[in-house]
């Protein structure tokens, strides 16, 4: 009796498939059902290798004369700690009952790639159909199996698949072997991974930290008024009604109409207007906002990113398990923020299927209204390729666990306020002359919440308090007359400073990818960018994660910061003449190419072709690069401290004495040394304190820079103790507060610290001493005169934990040092009916341990997971030579 091999990507998905199809027990390595034969990979089975041929089946050197390394045909092998489930799968490929294959992975580029290799390198000629599910319900799949495609079909999307996978492997091979042979030409070896696509992304952080680091900030001014009417008072902030923004100047994104540049100007305003009686003019006008889009992936990781601080990973890999193992969401990998227009039996289906008692009400309320109906917004076959939008299936989610069901939660709230009209405001804007200064104030208020309300948003009852609203007027809503004048209770003038860019955070990052490095708000126009975008939304996760691997890329606490390596690297392939490599716009068009391949629009060939001249670029000009080219940079005109002379000439890493074997790294302890700087160092011998310094643990510092008398650098941490100058510097220094600890001396500031005048010198009598620096926040002097007064500071934001984490405190005097004091947290109240709460019905053991439920299908098929991972990791060998580059590219 013929047979059909089912290959799905995962084991619980085989376990999936056979339970859908009538399959009760499994087998270790497969399911048998009926005329099928269901068994999974786990992940990539197969992978591109070096070819032989060039090899000699011998290691390649990792010199420039070796590259570059561009095969005719590349060739596959097995992935060593996967070997024995290949062997499993070519086994039921070559059974001879089995006479065609159906190919089950994830229904994306990656799975039909997984399913690709193996067939290629098995060698396997049976006929091949393949099964393309949006959803892991019995029902899906039941339909899926009724419907599978044509392998012809598939071949597009197949070809798409080889080609990303190939051009990563030319461009990273190449560009990291090219790289690492240039930076290792200083001694010893230099491993520096570069990707088509991570790199350009590293380029994204590494603008942004470039211009936080070059940033300047400007002191501006504002004038606020306090303008009083019968029904109370309300706020106003002057502005420049003339103004008009010019986008070609360099810092007009400083320029603002409510900011004024001179102190004098922000003063004369002040007292022209203290005091003096008011005229208001006012408009009013009713607006609205339409729900957001159904989530695509990026759409979802950047939400959940910037509503709960998860890494794109965490929610990919959160939307993953809601998928495969609940059951309750579509699948996640789409980039697709529509639904087919024959979907809304499902979503009626999904829509009285809630189990949450607010989600349901909202749910209901929509299908009472007749709101769920089709429109453009929500179902476009035109915008739905292969995949449609992430919503909920209708399966129960009672399994789900507290950071699951939040994810959950985010979809489906989503999808039911998709159906809502939109949520509708009244806008008033208020402007307050005084002496023709104009006053404007802004109020705005929620008159219908519309989708709003399944968020829990409702509108302002009359006589509510709402942060937004504004004192009523009198005559301003629709009486005869004048409106009624207004009296200026107070003028005040805040001086304040421009900041710099935010650093990326993986939300913004995510959007910078998706606009292949432009940051686009608008959904419509983002949503044409990112059919030139950075990566997929399959891939993005791993990118961002790839960079923090390999050292490019720092995450604190939620923000993204590029290391020094990163920028130097950056910077390295500028100067090489391969900034391309650096280029999101380049990657992203490589991207849509991929896309129209999908679609039958571009061909295979011609596109390998493009990857292969771009790569043999990439060698040539670092082949002809050299690191001490001429003109390259201009000398630094400075006396050098070791021979007198000079100048020193600067080069991608160093600076260099002219006449002498004087040389700087341009980067010292994570962070990049500015040219002002190392002239400071050269000149006084010493230069800072420095922040940004990081420790090979990673952790922070600051610290001065010194040379010592053989012309070494070494860092100096704190004051300079027993040092005459520094000693008197501190005497010097303006007094802050008297002495808490010894009541005698005074506090004053020191390099890096507020320390007690009674501290320092042969005959100290105090030990007061704390940083002007604590766990990454600078203390300010008010709050040290704080302390000094009452034994303890106001609440302070800012400090950043060991974990990166932020957090508030305050500083108390606790003896003779300075500790932190947290406020008071209030406890948890339990969960009604949870693992704790009445009504549980969690089982516990004798050690109050939850006990294990029953295994089910589902269990048997990720124990089997881990099994084939524990059986294919490689045994431990013997310790051998380390063999430089483990990890060669990424995408």
């Amino acid at each position: 009796m013929s047979k059909t091999l089912v290959i799905a990507e995962k084991p619980s998905v085989a376990a999936d498939l056979a339970r859908a199809l009538g399959g009760k027990a499994a087998k270790a390595e497969f399911f048998e059902v009926d005329d099928y034969i269901i068994t999974s990979a786990v992940g990539h089975l197969v992978e591109l290798c070096l070819p032989n041929k060039m090899t000699g089946g011998k290691g390649l050197s990792w010199k420039l004369e070796s590259l570059p390394i561009i095969p005719e045909e590349f060739e596959l092998q097995p992935i060593a700690r996967s070997a024995d489930r290949l062997a499993v799968v070519k086994r039921l490929l070559k059974k001879p009952e089995v006479t065609s294959v159906i190919n089950a992975c994830d229904a994306g580029r990656e799975g039909e790639l997984i399913f690709h290799n193996i067939i290629q390198l098995t060698g396997c000629k049976k006929p091949v159909k393949r099964l393309w599910l949006q959803s892991m319900t019995k029902e899906a799949i039941k339909e899926g199996f009724a419907h599978l495609r044509a392998d012809a079909e598939m071949q597009p999307l197949a070809a798409a698949a080889v080609c990303r996978s190939e051009s990563d492997w030319l461009v990273g091979i190449n560009s990291t072997r090219a790289l690492t042979a240039v930076n290792s030409g200083q001694g010893g070896f230099q491993l520096t991974p570069v990707g088509r696509v991570q790199t350009p992304t590293l380029a994204i952080l590494v603008e942004r930290e470039e211009k936080i680091r070059a940033f300047v900030p400007k002191t501006y001014f504002e004038v606020h008024g306090v303008f009083s009417v019968a029904a109370g008072n309300y706020p106003g902030r002057w502005f420049d009604e003339s103004f008009k923004k010019s986008e070609g100047e360099a810092d007009s994104a400083d320029k603002k109409a409510e900011r004024l540049w001179d102190h004098a100007a922000a003063e004369a305003i002040r007292t022209k207007c203290e005091g003096k009686p008011c005229v208001i003019e006012e408009t009013k006008k009713s607006t609205s906002q339409a729900s957001p889009l159904l989530y695509d992936l990026t759409t979802l990781q950047r939400e959940a990113n910037g509503r709960f601080g998860f890494s794109a990973k965490r929610t990919l890999q959160l939307a993953q398990r809601l998928y495969e193992h609940h059951k309750v969401l579509t699948y996640p990998r789409t980039d697709s923020r529509y639904l087919p227009e024959d979907s809304m039996p499902a979503v009626k289906a999904a829509f009285k299927s809630f189990e949450d008692n607010e989600l349901r009400k909202h749910a209901e309320h929509a299908l009472t209204q007749n709101w769920v109906i089709k429109t453009g917004k929500v179902f476009n076959n035109a915008k739905v390729s292969d995949h449609h939008a992430i919503i909920p299936t209708g399966a129960s989610i009672a399994g789900l666990d507290e950071v699951e069901a939040k994810l959950f939660q985010m979809v489906a709230q989503r999808f039911v306020a998709v159906f809502y009209p939109p949520a509708r405001f009244d806008v008033t804007t208020r402007i307050t002359r005084v002496e023709e200064e104009p006053f404007k104030s802004e109020g705005k208020v929620l008159t219908d919440p519309g989708w709003q309300a399944v968020y829990g948003k409702h509108a302002v009852a009359e006589g509510e308090e709402d942060a937004k609203t504004l004192v009523p007027v009198a005559g301003s809503e629709g009486a005869s007359g004048a409106l009624e004048p207004a009296l200026t209770d107070s003028v005040q003038v805040h001086e304040t400073q421009t900041r710099p860019p935010a650093r990326y955070n993986e939300a913004t990052l995510l959007s910078a990818m998706e606009g292949a490095g432009k940051l686009v708000e608008d959904e419509e126009l983002r949503e044409a960018m990112s059919l030139r975008g950075l990566g997929t939304p399959a891939t993005r996760a791993a990118i961002i994660e790839g960079l923090l691997g390999d050292g490019y890329v720092l995450r604190e606490g939620r923000d993204l910061t590029a290391t020094s390596k990163g920028m130097a690297l950056v910077n390295l392939l500028k100067h090489m003449g391969v900034a391309v490599l650096t280029s999101p716009e380049l990657t992203g068009d490589w991207e849509h190419k991929l896309k129209q391949m999908e679609a039958g629009e571009f061909q295979r060939p011609e596109f390998m072709e493009e990857i292969r001249v771009f790569t043999r670029d990439i060698i040539t000009k670092a082949q002809g690069f050299t690191d001490d080219a001429e003109g390259a940079f201009p000398d630094l005109e400075v006396v050098c401290p070791k021979c007198g002379k000079g100048p020193f000439k600067e080069n991608v890493r160093q600076f260099k004495c002219r006449n002498c074997d004087l040389s700087l790294w341009k980067s010292l302890a994570g962070r990049p040394l500015e040219r002002p700087e190392i002239t400071e160092l050269l000149t006084k011998k010493t230069v800072g304190p420095l922040d940004g310094f990081r420790s090979r643990f990673g952790k922070p510092f600051s610290a001065e820079l010194e040379f010592d008398p053989e012309f070494k650098l070494k860092f100096v941490f704190g004051e300079r103790e027993g040092d005459p100058a520094a000693e008197a510097a501190i005497r010097n220094s303006e007094a802050i507060a008297p002495c808490p600890v010894c009541k005698k001396g005074t506090i004053r500031e020191g390099v890096t610290s507020y320390v007690c005048d009674q501290s320092i010198g042969a005959e100290k009598s105090c030990e007061f001493r704390t940083g002007k620096t604590i766990l990454q926040r600078s203390i300010p002097r008010e709050e040290i005169v704080k302390l000094a007064e009452t034994g303890r500071t106001n609440l302070i934001a800012g400090f950043v934990s060991k974990k990166g984490r932020k957090f508030a405190a305050y500083l108390k005097l606790d003896g003779k040092k300075v500790s932190f004091e947290f406020e008071p947290r209030e406890p948890k109240a339990p969960k009604a009916g949870g693992a704790e709460g009445e009504g549980s019905t969690v089982k516990r053991g004798r050690f109050g341990k939850p006990l294990k439920p029953n295994l089910t299908t589902d269990a048997v098929a990720e124990s089997v997971e881990k099994k084939a991972k524990k059986a294919a990791k490689p045994k431990k060998a013997p310790a051998k030579k380390k063999v430089p580059g483990k990890k060669l590219a990424a995408e």
